[in-house]
């Protein structure tokens, strides 16, 4: 099985690696990918030269492409092979984890126990699988195959066995049933407790070979619909769950009874009175279904009383009940062989002492004895005194005053006295109480505890004794002592683990309630861990309640000691059944002359012999007839109970369901956190009866519902549900399932289907052209010109001309741009664009044409057709006199010269000074490029090329300079070199440079014009066109480019009818890398020179996203609840709907995911005639994206959209791009005061105010600066959603808080961006965190005295209220009033952090929307905290992934590293899937991490870098990884901090 699980995760990996998927083109209605293609394939594709002269292979495109290639494969490489070898190593880690998994049969190591308790369970259950049976139990077997039937078996005699039997022949049954076309049946195995859920499942999974599930109530599945329900039935065959599960179920309609084949009952002796084994057979069992439709009925219990009442006739009650009939083995003697009895012995203790008082209960009682609170606690000292001695005694009041205790015992105080009902205790009584409290602690805390030696009594004397005799030496014996209350198992623990041998390990095993003052609390884990320490023998002592007596699993062990008596039989036997070893010891302690413990033990044994006779004496053949016994007289009496049946389900509503049926509809009432609502039960007395309210939770539309009087307020409660019940049934909140129809409440990945994988990509169309060329074509009359102005290079040899071009439309306003031309500084491009046209004649048109061939020929070696009609603009020449008098700038001088003059080429008589400051071209390579320096006169034609300048490249060596200046072949070559003339003069010239991208920073082998060589004159020419037109030509492709990309971008923004400025636009749309969304990481296939990508577009736009859609479906669903709206902008704002909207507008086209790109600069519309690509048709463009990107880019154009207009304070040109991404329904205003519009005041704001509420504003007033109009609106931002809607009409804070918290997050990132324009996203997110934690805000609450006002119904929430108010003062005064005092505090009650943002909603909905009033509240009361972020660059950093990159990045100055998350592990059965995350350093997987989510994985990595890293220093790192990262400044302020590598 591992190998096979192991195997999947290899394959899927490989899948994951192996293949490229391409969907295109796109469409949001078709998902399918078109095409696949491997990474090689896909490559390959993108990268084939064609059928190419070698003319062709010696030009430009070839050496540029190549060179681009170049710079891009260390960058994909390196990802890949470090991907490449992560999935390796995950795929060697599976396989060993699988195997370790399926190893892991018995209890695991220490280690292990951090474990969910029901894996615990499972591993410590799982391995116990039954073979053989027993002959008793095979007996017992028969039987319960014919009739129902209860066993009643000791504790330990494999009572569970006989059920898997049972189970197994009635599953056959079923499937041969199912064969023959029958209605499927389902089985039931039944418990009393949660814990026993877990431990059957584990024993019943291993021992059937069926599907089987498990359900418990802390599972939610009382919340599931039927729809789940039936899934759950379908898939099982048998169900193990608590009785209440299958009651819910069936009281439902969920199933019926004749849907179930098999009940089997855990522990039948329950089933009396009102419990849920009883309701199932009265309400369903005993319904007048035909008896051959009825389940098959089995009990298994060690007796089937549970009290001190007569056997035979509780017996005869529980036949009847559950329509069984007990039964056990015909022969003793059978048991006795298997099932091993203990020896049973007395000790005897001496009298003991009638309860009296201790000395320092003396001293405590005239300080504490008037605190009600105390009155149990001062009951018990005296009788615990007696009990176990003075010792144990007095040690109860150190677990009475400890901190947690003291806080729990001032609560109830508190409580008390705000009591409606209740006699109130004024404030002066309520702090003296406190203070006596405190006088008692300090008591105590003074008081000298004794030795427990000599101050024990009788009774735990000679439980010492006992346990000192049997624990004296090493010894594998295992005791468990019985005792009746908590505490006394907590003194006991706690005395022997003083006074105990060291070799007796003691501990506790409780149940898990309790909430008395002292109590110790106890979990449903830490029962398991007990229990699985006391198996380990890491535990061989435990103190127990009677949680351990039934239900629980305990281990078997060989000494059982009642140290308080049992009360009734089936605690006897079950208490002996516990020692299950050979040679086991039972004990009872009695008191020495205590007839009452004489008589329990009499009785007690009498009682099991009677038993055992009993059942030795029910006849084989008895028939069930119901007996004497009537079932209905054993329940309590309800002649008085309400039922109400839905025929069409046959679901049921009576006065018992109704309790959990409300409870369930109001659980399910739609809030966005995922904590459940309750309804309230108000209970009055009415003369001799009672009278219940039941209050539900807004937003249910039935709020209140009054039952009928009752003289028992049980009733009287149910009463109230019931009536609740049917009036939300009539209303049709409650379906035909007595249901809810609202929806579940969503869980917490709710948001995980409307979110895009970050790894989903697809091949979409790319716009390679912009439109604007294509405006306007024919024959021109009018042409508009624009100005492209290079800024000077200090010490650049040669100076750059301004050009022109003359298009056919004007150009938008395009911002300067650098051109990094030199290494060490950029220079700026402007641009400047004439608002008018120009005429221009047919003369001039043609010369601007010739112009223009010319300068593409001899720069560019292209040859276009001659087509004016469809030409997309002419370069011209700028006067530089004329230059800023637009459009009488062109230097027509240099066009007529340029036209008019033809190139040169070298002849004897041309003078020196033609050959110097020149352009030379070499006309048989388009790749050569020359500007001449001067002519050198101590060098000829014929000699070597001098070694002090960098040889022209050529295929084979040049024997001399003549030679390397020609590109003829070389089989032609010696033949012309004969005929050149040998005297010509030698010329010292740079090669031009043949890049193109002067957009990228260059490097130093880029630096100027390129390297400088020898050259000679006559296989070249010399080009018409100046040197300085010459030198700009070559920047020419760059502006090009820039200026496409601008116009492509603004042309996305025109079909969304956006006003933006260039700037932005371009930014919005651009990708510059294939993981542009992962900060502070290496990027993958990095597009350099592309500018700003959309990241801090994005980041801004998301948020003005999430404010407009809230403040639209705010204003637009007035009516409904929190959770409706939050799920509706969830729709809304989701990547996946914004993908979808981006797709039908085409953005797709409009992203610029490449670099420059040489082959697509040029001129679009004519044909090329002659030059790399003549005659070739250019492909379509298209590019691939991820899913993510296309959803950023719309984020990204909102926030373009709202920053063009933001100087303006004008929000319309953004709230128009909201409308048309997310295109609903939902949010479809053109402007900002269309929001208002929408909104129609509720009742409850426009109601007249009270006189509360009109204190309340004029109170708040005093704190902000703001007058409300409409008080109320202000009472609800402080209203809980405790406090009924009743009480005040006034709704929750849940709306407002929702519409506050976009408004904040709003206002809290404009400032950042604002405020820190060169900061990245990541770093931005990391601080806006501590501007909206609610660590701040609960703080800001605390400051502005909003805790005041909230009106509230529980009072734990105000209790953890007070705590954190006094952390804080004393937060603040440490601090000395420093802005970052709340940092380091818990976080605050929730309730605090919400008021702040309800009252940002409230103050916005008062003022009709004004924006303005949020940026005031935040200017006033948010700025100051902020002024200095670098308080806050720990906030984000304390997470362990950031705090890693930080230690990785500045301390070890390392930047080759990832976190890594890959493909589910192979998982035990019933347990969630885990994701196996790693650190890689280098290559090389250093951590790793499980978990349940790839977030969680990642940090639990994290994690164990940091405890691996910790005290190593950066030459051990380095040493140890082979690190040799050299991390730029540049790139360390990249991750937040300028230079600071001593940061962490």
């Amino acid at each position: 099985m591992a190998q096979s699980a192991s195997w999947r995760l290899a394959r899927k990996i490989e899948l994951s690696m192996g293949t490229l998927t391409l969907n295109g083109p796109p469409n949001r209605k078709s998902k399918e990918p078109s095409s696949s293609l491997t990474p090689t394939q896909f490559r390959s594709s993108k990268g084939k030269l064609g059928d190419q002269t070698p003319a062709d292979l010696a030009g430009e495109d070839e050496n540029e492409q190549l060179d681009e290639e170049a710079s891009a494969v260390p960058f994909r490489t390196k990802a890949q092979q470090q991907r490449s070898q992560f999935h390796s190593w995950v795929n060697q880690r599976a396989e060993q984890l699988a195997k370790e998994e399926a190893k892991a049969l018995h209890v695991r190591p220490d280690a292990d126990l951090s474990q969910p308790a029901r894996i615990l369970l499972y591993n410590k259950d799982k391995a116990n699988i039954i073979n053989d049976p027993r002959e008793y139990q095979l007996e017992l077997f028969e039987r319960a195959k014919t009739q129902n039937t209860i066993a009643v078996l000791d504790t330990g005699s494999g009572k569970t066995l006989i059920a898997v039997l049972l189970l197994r022949y009635i599953l056959d049954k079923e499937l041969e049933d199912r064969a023959a076309g029958l209605k499927p049946r389902i089985s039931f195995f039944l418990v009393d407790c949660v814990t026993l859920v877990f431990q059957q499942f584990a024993v019943l999974e291993c021992n059937l070979d069926v599907k089987i599930d498990r359900f418990c109530g802390d599972m939610g599945c009382d919340l599931w619909v039927k729809a789940t329900w039936d899934d759950v039935f379908a898939k099982n065959m048998v169900i193990v769950c608590t009785a209440e599960v299958l009651y819910q179920c069936l009281f439902h309609g969920f199933i019926t009874i004749d849907q179930i084949n098999l009940v089997i009952f855990d522990e039948a002796h329950h089933a009396k009175k009102n419990h849920p084994y009883a309701r199932i057979i009265r309400d369903f069992y005993d319904s007048g279904l035909d008896i051959y439709r009825r389940p098959r009925l089995f009990g298994t219990t060690a007796s089937p009383v549970d009290a001190k009442v007569n056997i035979k006739e509780a017996s005869a009650e529980l036949e009847a009940l559950l329509h069984c009939r007990i039964a056990t083995i015909s022969d003793m003697k059978l048991l006795s062989q298997s099932c091993f009895r203990p020896t049973e012995t007395v000790e005897l203790y001496g009298p003991l002492p009638p309860p009296s008082m201790t000395p320092l209960l003396d001293q405590l009682k005239p300080i504490i004895g008037n605190i009600p609170e105390l009155s149990k606690v001062l009951d018990s000292i005296p009788k615990t005194k007696a009990q176990l001695g003075s010792w144990c005694a007095d040690r109860i009041w150190s677990y009475v005053f400890t901190d947690e205790e003291i806080s729990k015992l001032e609560g109830k105080i508190e409580r008390k006295s705000a009591v409606r009902w209740s006699v109130a205790l004024n404030d002066k009584s309520v702090d003296s109480q406190i203070a006596l409290l405190a006088q008692a602690r300090k008591v105590v805390d003074q008081y000298s505890f004794k030795s427990p030696i000599g101050h024990l009594s009788s009774k735990v004397q000679v439980l010492h004794d006992f346990l000192l005799e049997h624990f004296e030496r090493p010894t594998n014996s295992k005791c468990i002592i019985f005792v009746q209350e908590r505490i006394t198992a907590r003194l006991l623990t706690d005395l022997f683990s003083k006074i105990g041998t060291q070799h007796l390990r003691v501990d506790s095993l409780i149940g898990t309630g309790g909430n008395e003052v002292g109590d110790l609390n106890a979990t449903f884990r830490k029962q398991v861990l007990t229990m699985i320490k006391f198996r380990r023998g890491d535990i061989n002592c435990l103190f127990a309640t009677s949680i351990a007596e039934e239900g629980l699993d305990i281990p078997d062990c060989n000494i059982v000691v009642r140290f308080d008596l049992y009360t009734t039989l089936i605690q006897y036997i079950q208490s002996r059944g516990r020692a299950r070893r050979p040679n086991s010891k039972f004990v009872h302690m009695l008191e020495r002359g205590n007839l009452f413990h004489h008589n329990t033990l009499k009785e007690v044994r009498a009682g099991d012999v009677i038993l055992r006779d009993f059942c030795k004496s029910l006849p084989e053949d008895r028939l069930l007839k119901g007996n004497e016994a009537d079932s209905s007289s054993m329940l309590y009496d309800e002649a008085s109970e309400l039922t109400f049946s839905i025929e069409s389900t046959q679901a049921k509503l009576t006065l018992d369901s109704s309790i959990g049926i409300l409870a369930h509809f109001t659980s399910t009432l739609p809030t966005e956190y995922e904590e459940s609502m309750f309804p309230s039960y108000n209970v009055i007395q009415r003369g001799l009866n009672y009278i219940c309210e039941v209050v539900i939770p807004e937003p249910s539309p039935i709020l209140t519902a009054t039952g009928k009087p009752s003289s028992r307020k049980s009733i009287a409660k149910r009463s109230a549900a019931f009536e609740a019940c049917m009036q939300l049934y009539k209303n049709g909140v409650l379906d035909n399932h007595l249901l809810s129809t609202y929806e579940k409440r969503v869980p917490t990945m709710r948001n995980a289907q409307l979110a895009l994988s970050e790894k989903a990509k697809s091949s979409y169309a790319k716009m390679s052209k912009p439109a604007f060329w294509q405006q306007g074509l024919g024959q021109p009359v009018a042409l508009f010109l624009s100005v492209f102005r290079l800024s000077r290079l200090q010490g650049f040899p040669q100076p750059f001309a301004d050009l022109g071009i003359l298009t056919r439309s004007p150009l938008p306003d395009i911002p300067d741009f650098p051109l990094h031309i030199v290494s060490d500084q950029a220079s700026s491009v402007s641009v400047t664009s004439s608002e008018s046209s120009m005429a221009i004649s047919p003369q001039q048109l043609q010369m601007v044409t010739s112009f223009t061939a010319r300068f593409f020929q001899d720069i560019f070696n292209k040859i276009y057709q001659d087509d004016n009609t469809r030409r997309a603009y002419w370069v011209v020449p700028v006067s530089t006199k004329t230059a800023n008098h637009l459009p009488a700038a062109i230097d027509w001088d240099t066009v007529e010269q340029v036209v008019i003059s033809k190139p040169q080429s070298w002849e004897r008589a041309t003078p020196q000074n033609l050959l110097e400051h020149k352009f030379i071209v070499d006309p048989l390579s388009g790749a050569l490029r020359y500007f001449t320096n001067r002519v050198v006169n101590h060098l000829k034609a014929t000699d070597t090329p001098p070694s002090d300048t960098i040889p022209i490249p050529r295929k084979d060596k040049c024997a001399s300079i003549l030679e390397q200046s020609s590109s003829m072949y070389r089989k032609n070559r010696p033949a012309y070199l004969a005929k050149c003339d040998p005297q010509q003069p030698v010329i010292r010239a740079w090669r031009v440079n043949l890049k193109r991208n002067w957009l990228d920073k260059t490097s130093d082998k880029d630096y100027s014009l390129g390297p400088e060589c020898y050259i000679c004159p006559e296989p070249l020419e010399v080009s018409v066109l100046p040197t300085d037109i010459a030198a700009a030509g070559f920047v020419f492709p760059s502006i090009m480019f820039r200026l496409d990309s601008y116009l492509i971008a603004l042309e996305a923004f025109e079909k969304l009818s956006l006003s933006v400025e260039p700037e932005y636009a371009l930014e919005a749309m651009t990708k510059d890398s294939d993981n542009t969304y992962e900060h502070r990481v290496e990027q993958i296939h990095v597009q350099r020179g592309m500018g700003k990508n959309y990241e801090r577009l994005e980041f801004f736009g998301d948020c003005f996203l999430k404010m407009a859609v809230s403040i639209s479906i705010f204003a637009l669903h007035p009516e409904d609840n929190e959770y409706f709206l939050h799920v509706t902008r969830m729709t809304l704002v989701c990547n996946k709907n914004l993908r979808g909207s981006a797709i039908d507008l085409e953005l797709f086209k409009h992203i610029r995911s490449s670099g420059f790109e040489r082959s697509i600069w040029y001129p679009d519309n004519l044909k090329l005639l002659h030059g790399t690509g003549a005659g070739k048709e250019r492909p379509a463009q298209t590019h691939v994206l991820g899913d993510k990107t296309v959803a950023d880019v719309a984020e990204a154009v909102i926030g373009a959209a709202y920053l063009s207009c933001v100087q303006a304070r004008n929000m319309d040109n953004a709230v128009r791009a909201v409308t048309k991404l997310v295109s609903s329904p939902h949010h479809a205003v053109d402007c900002w005061k269309d929001y208002y519009k929408l909104y129609k005041l509720p009742t409850y704001q426009t109601v007249n105010a009270t006189a509360s509420h009109l204190h309340l504003a004029a109170e708040v007033e005093k704190k902000d600066n703001y007058h409300f109009r409409y008080p109320r609106l202000l009472r609800s931002a402080f209203t809980h959603p405790s406090c009924p809607f009743v009480y005040e009409k006034v709704p929750s804070y849940q709306r407002l808080e929702f519409l506050g918290d976009s408004l904040y997050d709003m206002v809290c990132v404009e400032w950042l961006y604002n405020r820190f324009p060169d900061k990245d996203p990541q770093w931005l997110t990391e601080h806006k965190m501590a501007m909206v934690s609610n660590r701040f805000q609960g703080a800001l609450c605390v400051r502005l005295g909003f805790h005041k006002h909230l009106r509230m119904m529980g009072d734990f929430v105000r209790k953890q209220i007070f705590e954190y108010i006094q952390d804080l003062t004393e937060a603040e005064e440490a601090a000395n009033r420093s802005p970052d005092y709340w940092l380091h505090l818990r976080s605050p009650p929730k309730a605090l952090p919400d008021i702040v943002e309800a009252y940002i909603g409230a103050i916005f909905v008062d003022s009709e929307f004004d924006y303005s009033q949020v940026e005031r509240f935040f200017n006033d009361h948010v700025v100051g905290y902020f002024e200095n972020m670098e308080m806050y660059d720990s906030f984000a950093n304390n997470h362990p992934t950031t705090y890693l990159h930080n230690l990785l990045t500045l301390q070890m100055g390392c930047g080759s590293y990832r976190v890594w998350a890959a493909e589910s592990l192979p998982a035990l059965p019933g347990v969630a899937a885990k994701i196996l995350a790693g650190v890689m350093i280098h290559e090389t997987v250093v951590a790793e991490g499980h978990a349940e989510s790839g977030k969680n994985a990642k940090v639990a990595a994290s994690k164990a870098a940091l405890t691996l890293l910790e005290g190593t220093t950066p030459a051990e790192f380095r040493k140890k990884y082979g690190c040799d990262c050299k991390l730029s400044d540049a790139e360390l302020m990249e991750v937040g901090i300028e230079g600071k590598a001593s940061a962490i």
